[in-house]
């Protein structure tokens, strides 16, 4: 063994300066005792708990107006009371200005936020950017500057088997750092945000770790942790994280001051290449992201692809499946474009797309619908390509989309949700906003309404 140990330094002794040494597996009793101390003491620093906050307001119960009620049950606190709604998380310093990446459901519909760091220093902090889609969200720290940062690295370059370390705030305890390897890359099928697509880990990782970093052995950050797969609310080894190829667009964003992060739009609809689709398409298994529709005059389209089309790499990067190409896209920068390798009729053959974000094509003109009706309490807008990005759903075309449901509305009672489309109110066809405001008129009857959720057109009807 010792004679192992020595080969070994000597052939790290006679590489080239600068270049990358392969990972190597522990061989001696002495490499397994070595400490990840010297890592955890350059990473931490940049690791920060985030508190979120925000007031709720209990309105007065309407009995306590009586003031039979408010005599027996009422007293001196029948006023209304304010409830302080709180969240717990981790988040990550990127930019020595004080620019924090976490996740967005941290924050979500917080409006007061501080962050601490591992110093024990606090800060207030500000909401400068929230992306629902990627669960990112960015924070500045309000006063001060040089902070201590994590660099952003490749999280295409991991490879299984890496060895990372997951830092972070669970359960509030402080700031905890545990130790594993890369479980699977590419993971799908999470659920956590719209880009399935993630990093997996049996490094521990518990309820207030969101937000936290995944660091490599490097020491540089390779992904956020946001989600775990647990039946009692603690680690069972099958942690989750936001690739940092994805982090980075949403920081460069809101460095750059949007409010909304622009992604390229391809103009598509993907879906799997299914074992029932393999030979039909010319393949010998079931990879790639095949091109069920095409949106007229989009990217696609301009670059002929059409249905029918399997995308297989994007710039040489290989597309095991739809979710997969819808990730590598998002990640690429608008402006120029991306070379797509594309099975068409069991050749291969590429295609030159596009980078640009989707277009405003018409004006939003965004209201809540109101009256005695079934759709009441939904707040709608006019679709466009941009709209639908936002929101996270294919652009069938134009029409009415449902952005916002309230709670306790009629609309809610009738079970429509966000990305829902309303496209005919009693055989009259929806178009605009305004067409289908104009429609809220009360009756003693029926309402008829057909409604389009993910490709699915459903028609019902609703007692006036």
């Amino acid at each position: 063994m010792r004679l192992v140990a020595a080969c070994l330094a000597l052939v790290c002794l006679a590489a080239p300066a600068g270049a990358q040494q392969p990972a190597q597996v522990p061989h001696t009793q002495f490499q397994v005792k070595q400490s990840f101390a010297p890592l955890v003491q350059r990473v931490t620093p940049a690791v920060v708990n985030v508190y979120a906050s925000r007031i709720e307001k209990q309105t007065r119960n309407p009995l306590m107006e009586d003031p039979f009620f408010r005599r027996f049950f009422g007293g001196p606190d029948s006023a209304p009371q304010e409830r302080v709604q709180r969240s717990l998380g981790s988040g990550v310093i990127v930019d020595p200005a004080g620019f924090v990446v976490t996740n967005n459901h941290v924050i979500e519909n917080m409006t007061d936020v501080r962050v601490s760091l591992a110093d024990r220093r606090e800060f207030g902090a500000d909401i400068v950017l929230r992306d629902t889609r990627s669960d990112l969200a960015v924070l500045r720290i309000k006063g001060g500057s040089g902070f201590p940062t994590l660099e952003l690295g490749d999280s295409d370059a991991l490879e299984v088997g890496d060895l990372v370390l997951a830092v972070g705030n669970p359960f509030g305890v402080g700031q905890t750092v545990t130790s594993g390897i890369i479980s699977a890359v590419a993971r799908t099928h999470v659920g956590a945000t719209d880009y399935q697509f993630f990093i997996q880990t049996d490094a521990a990782i518990n309820p207030g770790n969101s937000g936290g970093a995944l660091v490599s052995s490097t020491g540089q950050l390779i992904g956020v942790n946001t989600a775990i797969f647990s039946q009692s609310g603690g680690s069972h080894g099958i942690g989750f994280a936001i690739p940092s190829n994805m982090v980075r667009v949403v920081v460069a964003s809101a460095k750059a001051g949007a409010k909304v992060v622009r992604r390229p739009w391809f103009g598509a609809r993907m879906q799997p290449v299914s074992s029932d689709l393999v030979e039909s398409v010319g393949l010998d298994r079931p990879v790639g992201a095949l091109i069920a529709s095409v949106v007229e005059k989009g990217p696609a389209a301009e670059a002929g692809l059409k249905p029918g089309d399997v995308v297989l790499a994007i710039d040489g990067q290989e597309v095991d499946d739809a979710e997969a190409f819808g990730f590598r896209f998002a990640t690429k920068p608008t402006g120029g474009e991306a070379t797509l390798t594309v099975l068409r009729g069991g050749r291969k053959t590429t295609a030159k797309v596009r980078l640009a974000p989707a277009p405003e094509t018409r004006p939003r003109d965004s209201l809540m619908l109101r009256g005695r009706w079934p759709l009441a309490g939904l707040t709608v807008a006019n679709l466009s390509p941009a709209l639908a990005e936002e929101i996270g759903m294919d652009y069938p075309g134009d029409g009415v989309v449902v952005t916002d449901v309230a709670a306790g509305t009629p609309a809610q009672e009738l079970g429509l949700r966000k990305g829902d489309m309303v496209l005919r109110v009693d055989d009259e066809a929806v178009a605009t906003t305004r067409a289908l405001d104009a429609l809220a008129k009360p009756r003693n009857y029926y309402w008829k309404l057909s409604i389009r959720r993910q490709g699915e057109v459903v028609t019902t009807v609703v007692g006036g």
